[in-house]
């Protein structure tokens, strides 16, 4: 059976939007990391920046939060979304941890 290469540029652009689109749902699925968990734990990971311990982590500086870390993996207005620093688990818009590098 020959196959045109319109047929397989449609098979492949559906097959790619399927893939998309089951990771979107996954990352929508992940777990949210929470503050007794060993890693955030180890991060100084909080759910709301403003609770960080300033006396313990002296490089906070007032709003740095997830969303507007290089790390967060969503949105900015997106109240959860994966993080890499806790293996893709989800993490506080809000949030802060350790690991903040300012989004470029």
């Amino acid at each position: 059976m020959k196959t045109s290469r319109r047929t397989f540029l449609i098979s492949s652009i559906g097959v790619a939007s399927t893939l998309a689109l089951s990771r979107t749902a996954f990352a929508a699925d992940a777990p949210k990391v929470e503050e007794n968990d060993p890693t955030a734990q180890a991060l100084g990971y909080k759910l709301d920046a403003s609770k960080v311990d300033k006396a313990k982590y002296t490089k906070f500086v007032a709003g740095q939060d997830c969303g507007n870390c290089s790390f967060y993996q969503g949105k900015a207005t997106d109240a959860f979304a994966p993080c890499p620093m806790f293996a893709n688990k989800q993490v506080a818009s809000k949030g802060w941890c350790s690991a903040y590098n300012k989004k470029a």
